[in-house]
Formats: C-alpha cells, sequence, structure tokens
C-alpha cells in the first residue's frame, strides 16, 4: 500500500510525497486499485473510456463523465459537478479498468444523468477546498456539544465539506432512528452553511475513519474489503475459538470480518471429521468430545465423571468405537484406544529458543525503589561507625610505634658515633 515517492531514502529515513495525507500517486490511499493497464495502448481506431473515478474525503468514491474530453490522469485534483455548487476531489482511475469497476459496482456507464467532470481545480479552488478541511475538526467538535444540549442518542462521526464549502455532511451513527430536526436548525445558525445528516453503520464508520486492528495492520475495511458479509459467532465456533467478545469484535464493536477468511476451510476439513457432540459409550463411563484439531488430526475425550483427564483419539478410532456403539457394544475403556496421554504432552513440550533471543521474564523482575537503596546505604554508614573509629586508632598506635623506634635509632647512632670519637688517637 504505499508508491514509490513514499520508498525510504538514502539515511534510512522515509522520503514520502509531502502531499500531507493525500498520496500524488493514489499508492497509498484508502481502497486503491492499482491501475495494471496504465503501461498499454490502446487498440487502433479504439477510443478511450470517457469516465473517472474520483475520491473524495477518507473512502468515498464516486464515477464522472469526462465530457470536455480533459486530458486527467491519476493524482489529478478536479472540479465535479454537485447537486448544488461544485465539489473538488482527487482522480484515482482511468481507463478501461473504470468500466470494470462500474459494473462491480453496478452503476450504468451509458446513463445520461451521470455526473460531469467540469474542470481540473485552479488554486483558487484548491485553497478554498484546503480551508473548508481545516474547519471540519472544529464543527465536529461544536457539532457533537449540540446534540449533547439536545439530549439526542447519536455519535457524529466524521464531518465532510462539499469543495467550494456551501455545504458540509454529518455522518453519524445511532441504535434507533434520531428527530434531529432541532439539530439541524441548530447548526445552520451555528454555522451559516447548509447542512445534510446521512446515517452510516458501524462497520462503514471503522471504514472512513480507519485504524489499526489487533494484528499489527491497517484495518481491511479501510485499506481493500468493499463488501460487508455478515459474521456469526458460529464461524468462531467452526474454528475453535474461545467465544470471548473482547478478542473476536474489531474497533467497530461487531464480529471481526477477518473471522469468515478461512472458514470455508474449517469446514471442508471438519467433514471428514466426527461431530463436537458425539458420544462414545465404555464399560468405564461416558465419554464426551471435548476439543478438535484438524491440523494434527486428533480429538479429545474426556469421561463424564472425570472431565480433567483428556484422552487424544484419531478420527478413524472414533469411528470405530461409534460403529460398535451403534451395535450397542461398549468398548472397554478410552485407554485401549488412546493415541497418547495429556499429561504426557504437557511433559514433551519445552520452550526451546531456537532464535537466540534473551528471556520472556527478563523485565517482570521487580525494581528497587531509591529509598529502599538509600536506607540500605544509611544502615551500612551507621554500621560501619565504630569499625572506623577502631581503625583509626590502630593507625594512630601504628604511627607512634614508628615513631619510637626511629627514635631509638637515632639516640643508638649517636652513642657510637661518640664511642668511636673516644677510640680515635689524639694524633689522628
Amino acid at each position: 500500500m504505499s508508491c514509490s515517492s513514499c520508498s525510504t531514502g538514502k539515511d534510512g529515513q522515509p522520503r514520502g510525497c509531502k502531499n500531507n495525507g493525500t498520496c500524488g500517486t493514489d499508492g497509498c490511499n484508502k481502497l486503491t486499485v492499482f491501475d495494471w493497464l496504465s503501461n498499454m495502448s490502446l487498440p487502433n481506431g479504439e477510443k478511450p473510456f470517457d469516465c473517472v473515478e474520483v475520491r473524495f474525503k477518507n473512502s468515498r468514491k464516486e464515477f464522472f463523465r469526462n465530457t470536455e474530453n480533459l486530458s486527467l490522469s491519476i493524482g489529478d485534483i478536479v472540479g465535479t459537478q454537485a447537486q448544488s455548487g461544485h465539489d473538488i476531489g482527487m482522480v484515482t482511475l482511468t481507463g478501461e479498468l473504470v468500466k470494470v469497476q462500474m459494473k462491480r459496482k453496478k452503476v450504468d456507464f451509458n446513463d445520461a444523468e451521470l455526473p460531469k467532470v467540469y474542470r481540473k481545480a485552479s488554486q483558487k479552488d484548491i485553497d478554498t477546498w484546503q480551508k473548508c478541511r481545516d474547519r471540519e475538526e472544529e464543527i465536529k467538535k461544536r457539532a457533537r456539544e449540540i446534540a449533547i444540549i439536545l439530549k439526542l442518542q447519536m455519535k457524529i462521526s466524521d464531518v465532510e465539506f462539499q469543495g467550494d464549502g456551501s455545504k458540509a455532511t454529518f455522518y453519524y451513527t445511532a441504535e434507533e432512528r434520531v428527530d434531529f430536526r432541532q439539530l439541524i436548525k441548530d447548526m445552520a445558525k451555528a454555522f451559516g452553511i447548509r447542512i445534510e445528516m446521512r446515517q452510516i453503520g458501524y462497520r462503514q464508520e471503522a471504514q472512513r475513519l480507519g485504524g489499526i486492528g489487533s494484528c499489527g495492520r491497517e484495518l481491511c475495511c479501510s485499506t481493500w474489503l468493499t463488501d460487508f458479509r455478515s459474521v456469526s459467532t458460529s464461524a468462531a465456533r467452526y474454528q475453535q475459538l474461545s467465544l470471548n467478545p473482547q478478542k473476536l469484535a474489531g474497533q467497530c464493536g461487531k464480529l471481526k470480518c477477518c473471522l469468515n477468511y478461512e472458514l470455508d476451510v474449517y469446514i471442508d476439513a471438519l467433514k471428514d471429521f466426527p461431530g463436537q457432540d458425539t458420544k462414545l459409550f465404555t464399560e468405564k463411563g461416558l465419554a464426551f468430545c471435548q476439543k478438535t484439531d484438524i491440523f494434527k488430526e486428533k480429538l479429545w475425550f474426556s469421561y463424564k465423571d472425570d472431565p480433567a483427564n483428556w484422552h487424544v483419539l484419531s478420527p478413524e478410532q472414533v469411528k470405530e468405537i461409534l460403529e460398535k456403539n451403534k451395535k450397542k457394544e461398549k468398548v472397554a475403556s478410552l485407554e485401549e484406544y488412546a493415541v497418547e496421554n495429556l499429561v504426557e504432552i504437557e511433559e514433551r513440550v519445552v520452550f526451546e529458543n531456537v532464535v537466540g533471543q534473551d528471556s520472556l521474564t527478563r523485565f517482570d523482575k521487580p525494581k528497587r525503589s531509591k529509598n529502599s537503596r538509600n536506607r540500605n546505604r544509611n544502615k551500612k554508614r551507621k554500621a560501619g561507625g565504630g569499625g572506623n573509629n577502631q581503625r583509626q586508632g590502630q593507625n594512630k598506635n601504628r604511627n607512634q610505634g614508628k615513631q619510637n623506634s626511629n627514635k631509638k635509632n637515632n639516640s643508638g647512632n649517636t652513642n657510637k658515633n661518640a664511642n668511636r670519637s673516644k677510640r680515635r688517637p689524639k694524633n689522628a
């Protein structure tokens, strides 16, 4: 989802196209379509398709007819026809792929009432459009305050100005029908523009606003997903997922769309497995299915009286036991058929640091506070105070002993010199 202008520079820093959130080549925008026919020339005598796809704020895209035969390319800012006045948008697709997109979205390209492209936007049009875009956040905040004062059960999620600044569309979500007639009067009086209210669903709200999912990537609905299929909790059950609403819900508050991505694979794989409600009759007691793993091709069963101990069986073994149960024959126990015990599996599975990274619990050790460190230092100083005095006394005694020995040596040397002088003859 990035274009060539957003690649990394020589110093390792991203260069970017510096369009402040609007990619110049439309390679980084929401719900972008790659024009793989851009480098191909048309056959002789074939005229280019006269419709273009124009993107407005967030994920809103519409089709317009190029009646003026303008030379348009991806990334051009154009002025388009609106219900009243004109709007400003960016061209995101041209050529034959526009016809494919129109067929996909069930738009008749032969319709004479298709809106038109007026002209390429001038600098004055772009400046007016940019000023309106700068006002959107302030107006959205003020509109929310007015809705709270009127005690309306609705959430205004986004505001979109028309390119000429004459109209603003407010997108909102609500659980029930909302009477916003007074809200429109108050907002028209406060902002001095025409107001249009448009209700959207929670998934459409997430699509318009965008965000980062729990997987660490951008939301699918704001990057490439265009159709919203219904998602039910049975999709999580087929994939053996825990029915935790906090983990299964996306940013829109509904079940994640990605639950449907691998659902067909799980359904096809589970056709070769016994049902989740399978019961096995043994002489030791009744056994229930606790877990199914389609990748390892194993099933876990436990007795009704002992649900803590699970026994691993293969699908063939389960089918063999079921056939015997149909003949009203009971097997002795699951231990005779069990591949291995769950306790043995847990003992074998040991974490191995194959990557050579640090321990995952290296940050779990509690940090010592500075106060405790200072207290320990003070205790050591107090405890070592008597020892220091004793050391000082010992050093003094040592110095005194050295001084006395030096005095004795000096006195001995003077006596020796005196005796030598007495022994010498006078003539010498």
